[in-house]
Parts: structure tokens; sequence; C-alpha cells
């Protein structure tokens, strides 16, 4: 029988302790854990999901996240809690699994956030009851698409309820994460994703510190 606590703290000591992360989860993806062991089957299922080569030339989600998960672990330094950047790392696109399929001939994950969210919590409350890093994991990844949506303007952009749950910062240094866990990445587009970055903050602290002065004001 699986002892899943003790699997739970190997899985928390190579995020937190190794260079390379993906190494130990690569080998341990060959083994039947992921396909037959609650919950751990919410890694196992990503395994196969295919993405947008248009947005993930890298292929499945899986080797996005195992590429998300060692750039984590070079930047996590940067972290107020390299603790809660490194699971949501691993954790982040597991509500790809059930929200992917294909639209007009397109791969689509709609939601796949706000469901991962409630997905990593389901997944972390079988080995911790430290409920502040269950929050501040699931609500990183429920905000972790936020910063495509504030750059390109678009309708699911929420600065100021992102803002209440999340730290900006963290939001910023996740997404510098994710972008670059991609296949194909050049110095120019690296460049890119840092700059989409640096626009993101810049708005959202343009729109936290006019909010600040309209309370000020009606005070």
């Amino acid at each position: 029988m699986v002892d899943k606590q003790h699997l739970f703290k190997e899985f928390d000591k190579h995020l937190m302790e190794d260079e390379k992360p993906s190494i130990y989860f690569e080998e341990k993806i060959k083994t039947s854990i992921f396909f037959q062991e609650y919950p751990f089957t919410f890694l196992g299922d990503i395994v196969d999901v295919e993405q947008s080569p248009k947005y993930h030339p890298e292929g499945s989600v899986w080797k996005h996240t195992m590429m998300v998960v060692d750039n984590a672990a070079q930047k996590k330094y940067k972290s107020k809690d390299s603790h809660v950047l490194m699971w949501a790392a691993l954790l982040h696109d597991i509500g790809k699994a059930p929200t992917t399929v294909i639209r007009k001939g397109k791969i689509t994950s709609y939601d796949h956030d706000k469901v991962g969210a409630e997905m990593a919590v389901e997944f972390l409350k079988q080995f911790t009851d430290d409920n502040s890093f269950i929050h501040n994991v699931s609500k990183l990844i429920r905000w972790h698409m936020q910063a495509l949506f504030i750059v390109k303007g678009l309708p699911f952009a929420d600065i100021g309820k992102m803002s209440e749950e999340v730290s900006v910062d963290e939001v910023a240094l996740f997404t510098f994460c994710d972008r670059l866990g991609r296949g194909g990445m050049t110095p120019e587009k690296m460049e890119e994703e840092k700059r989409n970055v640096e626009v993101f903050t810049d708005k959202c602290r343009k729109y936290l510190s006019s909010k600040d002065k309209v309370l000020i004001e009606q005070r």
C-alpha cells in the first residue's frame, strides 16, 4: 500500500530543495501512483492533455507543468512564500484535465484557473490542515491567468478582486515562471514576456493607486 503522506512529504522536499524538481517528477510519472492513487491522479490526468500548439509548442499540460516547476525553482528566492509558489507551480494547471475541449477546431480550457483552484484545495486537504497554506496556493492558482487578461484588456480582468486575495507581486512572479514554461522560448520572447509582466504590474499599481485616492477623497 502506498504511504500517501510520506509521498506528499517527498514531493514537498523535492519541490523545495531541487534545482530541477522535474527530474524527480518525471521518474515518478513512470510509476502507477499518478494513475491509480487519489488525489495524485489529478496530476496523472494532465499527462495526456494536449494544448494549443500555437501557445504551447512544448506539448502536453504535463510537459508545460514540469517546465514551470523548474522555472519556479530557479526564481523562488524572489517569492515572499516560496512554499506556496512551488506548490502552485505543480498544481496550477490541474484544472485543464476536466475543462479542456475542442471548440471550432481549437483546443481550449476555459475556466481552468477557477476549477484548478478548487481542485488544489481538495488535493492539499488530503495531506495538511494548514488552511493558510492551502488558501494561498489555491488563490495563486485562481488568479494565475490575470496577467494575460489585464495586459490584453480582456473582460475577465479583475484587478480589484485579485488584489484582495493575492499579492500582485506574487502573481507577477508566478506569471513569469508560467510564461517561460513553453517550447521555443528565445531570448527575444523572454524579453517580451518580461515586458508583459512589467505592463501587468504597472496597470495594477495605477489601478490600486487611483482606488486609494478615491477612498481618501471620500473620507
